[in-house]
């Protein structure tokens, strides 16, 4: 599936690598672009954790990340044409400044890692956020703890983690959380956080040459079913239980997760 043509700079050096795996993969990649999508308009996070779980066991890992990005900031964009009025930017602007600044790092370590660094990474981080949200951890309240300062680590924390992998929702999502509010009010703020920093990895990817030819590819065959689903979580929003729906990703992301650090191990 990913032949060598060359020795290059770091682990994470291009390769040329067939961007259209077998039967069997091509329907795993088409069934993460369509759950990434329905995900994102849903519930306004969560297309790249979804799609990393089914992509990275799908693909060779260094195609991954530009295309989950890409994809992330597609469905993002579909949410925000419905839901923008309720975005507070005045709000994200702690969280988003510093991500911006955290961006060029994720980038930068994304060109050294190995795809075997780069699979374990992501599997510990889908297995770690899945665990801990089911236990219901991300319900102990901080409140005002840290104040702005915090919510700026958080920010610089997460624009890394988008650079790096587009996992850039997760931790905004559960600090906003553990502060407290509802999900509306929390919705307002991770959500557009999250649209300009995958925006801005697209970018840095782009530049880095990480947005190459077998990844567009990989994009023409997604962006259609991950787009039409987004519109489709989008206008199921408020009509289904979200803990329900917030459960089952979970249960997903725990199962990928695992799976990619059992692979990573064999």
């Amino acid at each position: 599936m990913a032949a060598v043509a060359g020795a290059g700079r770091g682990g994470y050096a291009r390769r040329m690598l067939d961007p259209i795996p077998d039967t069997a993969s091509l329907l795993v990649v088409l069934v993460g672009a369509a759950a990434a999508g329905f995900i994102s308009g849903f519930a306004g996070f969560g297309s790249a954790l979804v799609a990393s779980g089914f992509w990275f066991n799908a693909l060779p890992a260094p195609l991954v990340p530009p295309l989950v990005v890409v994809a992330g900031v597609a469905g993002q964009l579909v949410g925000f044409l419905k839901v923008r009025r309720g975005f507070e930017w005045r709000r994200t602007l702690p969280y988003l400044l510093p991500g911006a600044a955290g961006v060029p790092l994720g980038v930068g370590a994304l060109a050294l890692a190995s795809p075997d660094t780069l699979r374990l990474t992501v599997g510990v981080f889908l297995t770690a956020y899945g665990a801990f949200r089911l236990a219901g951890l991300a319900r102990f309240a901080i409140g005002d703890w840290g104040g702005r300062p915090a919510d700026a680590v958080i920010g610089l924390i997460s624009g890394a983690l988008g650079g790096f992998a587009g996992i850039s929702g997760a931790l905004p999502l559960v600090w906003l959380q553990m502060r407290g509010g509802s999900s509306a009010a929390q919705r307002a703020v991770y959500q557009p956080f999250n649209l300009v920093i995958l925006g801005l990895a697209a970018a840095g990817m782009a530049v880095a040459g990480q947005v190459d030819g077998p990844v567009l590819t990989l994009l023409a065959l997604c962006l259609p079913i991950t787009l039409i689903s987004a519109w489709i979580g989008v206008h199921s929003y408020g009509r289904m239980s979200e803990a329900a729906f917030r459960r089952i990703v979970m249960v997903l992301l725990l199962t990928s997760g695992l799976s990619l650090i059992l692979q990573t191990a064999t």
